[in-house]
């Protein structure tokens, strides 16, 4: 699982780089106003070095020295690009991916950590916290990263309306009904909420859970899509395809490897008679 993550990460700063060397609309999106090419160019070699190439080691070879090698890297960056937005009043988009960098830097080297049961046997008390995690992680990941993504590409415009805005519309509409249902099954079903710090007591099969197992991240994935689909945005939508293969590869075995851990043979049942992403709504599956 970690493998597969520092992997991936190699391959997503290498061709972020690339994409600066070959795009010069790529190239400007991420640029602090007043400082210089030369500036931003200064930190090919410690990214490649300490960050790409120490992710790629990773990838084979198990280190904890290098995890945390690699984080204090993508944290340093992290910081330099924030305060650098803070002076500058631009660079969003560096300083925005940055963070998301360094936050699935956090989740890889301390995955074990991030799992809890939720303590509080309230139906209300867990419901009212699953409301704010959704309002905070939608304002999150399908209003501010996306509005830094299309700042920064020029696609901030609100479009006409036409098909593709009223398909983008109710695509998203659904997917958010889809995504308030299942956290609700999940705090009325599972004594607990969606977020792995929070999380159930009890394994989940009824609902939309009974069709699919992951009905949230189909949800928060089609969310993505719709609003590409809205602003026709190419990067709104290699935003969401990236999101997709991060839980899919990366994510997802985190968590499955927990509800094992938790409900051992009950969930192995549920993981082999039930798709991860294929709804089926034809037979009921045990």
């Amino acid at each position: 699982m970690k493998e597969t993550a520092y992997l991936f990460q190699t391959t997503l700063i290498i061709g972020w780089w690339i994409g600066l060397a070959s795009s010069d609309l790529f190239f400007v999106a991420f640029q602090f106003p007043g400082i210089g090419a030369i500036a931003f160019w200064s930190f090919v070699a410690p990214d490649i070095v300490v960050i790409a190439l120490f992710s790629l080691i990773r990838a084979y070879k198990a280190s904890r020295a290098l995890e945390l090698i690699v984080l204090g890297g993508f944290s340093y960056g992290t910081l330099y690009c924030i305060c650098a937005s803070c002076l500058t009043g631009g660079g969003y988009l560096s300083s925005t991916l940055m963070t998301v960098g360094v936050s699935f830097n956090l989740l890889t080297c301390f995955d074990k950590q991030l799992f809890r049961t939720s303590s509080a046997n309230s139906v209300f008390f867990n419901g009212f916290k699953t409301l704010v995690q959704l309002i905070c992680i939608w304002a999150i990941a399908l209003v501010i990263i996306p509005g830094v993504i299309m700042d920064a590409f020029g696609q901030i415009e609100f479009p006409k309306l036409s098909v593709n805005t009223l398909l983008g519309i109710g695509l998203f509409v659904l997917c958010s009904m889809l995504g308030v249902y299942s956290a609700s099954v999940m705090v009325l079903r599972g004594n607990g909420t969606p977020l792995p710090l929070d999380q159930t007591s009890q394994l989940v099969t009824s609902g939309p859970y009974l069709f699919v197992r992951n009905p949230m991240a189909i949800a928060g994935i089609g969310q993505g899509l719709s609003i590409s689909l809205f602003f026709l945005s190419p990067p709104i939508l290699i935003y969401s395809i990236l999101g997709a293969i991060s839980w899919n590869w990366i994510v997802r075995p985190i968590e499955e490897r927990d509800m094992i851990s938790r409900f051992g043979a009950a969930y192995k049942n549920y993981q082999d008679n039930v798709d991860c992403w294929i709804p089926n709504f034809w037979k009921s599956k045990g």
